[in-house]
């Protein structure tokens, strides 16, 4: 995500925080994040990665969706809630390897979200509304 998605989709983005199954909070710039009115208990349940890009005022939230599964709208509810505060708009991304593993989730991911594969690397495939990878309001 950080090597493929995040120098086409996010370039120049600040990667903010960094987690994972083994090790939850392998980088947090709590910090920046809190400049961002972002204040995150760390019992929150923070997405994989979060890439803040200054030019736009976005936070990326992004999930490993093969191993923790898509943003879907139970997780969409959750992110919503623990960035309530934040500054920026956010973005959602479900990440997967491929599209034959996001075809398992397909019927689970949230509208309003986007879905990047990692075998198809410039593309993003958009869930409904009117925004392409941008935040709602």
């Amino acid at each position: 995500m950080i090597d493929e998605f995040c120098p086409q989709f996010t370039p120049g983005g600040e990667v903010l925080y960094v987690g994972d199954a083994d090790k939850k909070w392998a980088h947090f710039e709590r910090e920046r994040l809190a400049e961002l009115a972002v204040t995150v208990n760390q019992h929150g349940k923070m997405p994989d990665l979060v890439v803040y890009l200054p030019d736009r005022d976005w936070l990326v939230l992004m999930e490993a969706a093969s191993s923790h599964g898509p943003v879907d709208a139970k997780r969409h509810g959750e992110l919503s809630v623990l960035f309530e505060d934040a500054s920026p708009g956010l973005v959602y991304i479900s990440c997967f390897p491929d599209r034959r593993e996001m075809r398992k989730y397909l019927h689970r991911i949230a509208w309003e979200t986007d879905v990047w594969c990692a075998d198809d690397p410039t593309h993003l495939i958009h869930f409904d509304g009117e925004r392409f990878l941008g935040p709602y309001e």
